[in-house]
């Protein structure tokens, strides 16, 4: 195993010091290091982070590997200073059996870029009508601790409480995409202001709010782990605010295009702004950033959707909800929330390894710890070409702007995924 010295590196925004990795762990850290052998890597001016760890990945394998695969989504993952990633269960087929998991986990495996963990169907293919084999999953080789039908909500009260009592058992969460469906049939963006001038049927904010709110309520009776996906305005802030102060076991995501981008980007009908939950408004986005900044919403995830071009190059109406995220959610966070190391790290790595249960992850840089970790270029710029992203699709509502910091190397247990900006294989 290479061993590798970084040199004068501020570890968390701290005064630069050396850190030298050796069999997978940070094996010292200090001034003025020496280590014959070893690759040593100029940490001038860069910021150590611990590896970010991603709650909400589409990978697309099994199914649609027009779109994306475990490895290029894993290359892509990486670029972005990515050690660990959890993927979303609606594959084809869907990830409700045991085997389909395992298949995902070894892709991941195979791939090596990642730690690639897979999360579980609720309910037998996304159907939201009687459980998925959540017990075999967990038991399985790919230990399955998370389980969504992101994509579908679970829309039965019924079938959501005996979800919550079961994963209760193992300590296991429950991830909820929470829009009640009959509110929103035939939804093209937010309803608002905007979705009336433009003649689009709108996806009402009271729709996420009304599943959070029954949702907390069935987490608080059985005392069981609830986590909320893509939160998206500021009704549902409120409610996750209540409920924490109740001490219900609820943690909460928000991605970063729900952190930067509103409804006012529909007017153009790009289809590549087209999500589900919507883009909001300013008003929503605010609310957004600062839940985020106090850790009402604990942790940033991508929902990184890659789509093939027909599934968006077309008619709004007609295309695929979703949007590319992991090589480009650090300079989001980083411009939403300013260079507020410790914060960064907390949003993006520890609370979402903690939430999956990572051990192996969400550890900052010193000596013992895992050397799952990322260095990045604060200073630096980068304007986002999309034929120059690592994902095999092309679907970023960020062309062509300039976002802030850079991605110099990733290492995942001690191995270089990415040096100088670039994947090592």
């Amino acid at each position: 195993m290479t061993a590798y010295l970084i040199t004068n590196v501020s570890v968390l925004g701290a005064a630069p010091t050396d850190l030298l990795i050796r069999d997978g762990v940070v094996a010292e850290t200090g001034v003025g290091l020496t280590a014959a052998g070893a690759v040593v890597v100029d940490g001038t001016g860069l910021v150590a982070l611990p590896g970010l760890v991603d709650l909400h990945t589409h990978l697309r394998e099994p199914g649609r590997e027009d779109a994306e695969t475990v490895e290029t989504g894993s290359r892509a993952a990486a670029l972005g200073g990515y050690t660990a990633v959890c993927a979303m269960a609606n594959t084809s087929p869907v990830a409700d059996t045991a085997g389909v998991v395992e298949q995902v986990w070894r892709l991941g495996r195979e791939a090596g870029l990642v730690d690639v963990q897979p999360i579980g169907a609720v309910t037998v293919g996304l159907a939201g009508e009687r459980l998925a084999e959540l017990g075999a999953m967990a038991d399985s080789a790919a230990r399955v601790r998370i389980f969504s039908d992101d994509g579908h909500c679970v829309a039965d009260p019924r079938l959501m409480r005996r979800a919550l009592e079961y994963v209760k058992a193992f300590d296991g969460v429950v991830a909820q995409h929470a829009e009640e469906p009959r509110l929103t049939e035939g939804a093209q963006m937010h309803e608002g202001e905007i979705s009336t001038r433009l003649g689009l049927t709108g996806w009402p904010a009271v729709a996420e709010e009304a599943i959070i709110a029954r949702d907390v309520l069935l987490a608080e009776h059985v005392g069981s782990r609830l986590h909320i996906c893509h939160v998206s305005t500021a009704g549902s802030v409120g409610v996750l605010r209540q409920a924490k102060a109740r001490g219900v076991r609820v943690t909460a995501e928000v991605t970063p295009h729900h952190l930067l981008l509103t409804d006012e980007k529909a007017v153009t009908y790009d289809p590549v702004y087209k999500v589900n939950p919507p883009l909001r408004t300013a008003a929503d986005v605010a609310a957004l950033r600062t839940a985020l900044a106090e850790g009402v919403v604990d942790i940033v995830a991508t929902d990184h959707a890659p789509h093939a071009v027909e599934d968006k190059e077309c008619e709004w109406a007609y295309a695929r909800p979703g949007m590319l995220g992991l090589e480009t959610a650090l300079s989001i966070t980083l411009d939403v929330l300013g260079p507020r190391w410790d914060l960064i790290a907390e949003r993006m790595s520890r609370t979402p390894a903690r939430i999956a249960g990572l051990t192996e992850h969400g550890h900052d840089p010193a000596p013992g710890a895992p050397a799952n970790l990322t260095l990045v270029d604060p200073a630096a710029q980068r304007v986002i070409e999309p034929t120059e992203l690592a994902s095999r699709s092309s679907n970023t509502p960020y062309a062509r702007m300039t976002l802030p910091g850079r991605i110099v190397a990733t290492f995942l247990r001690g191995e270089a995924t990415v040096l100088d900006g670039k994947a090592v294989k």
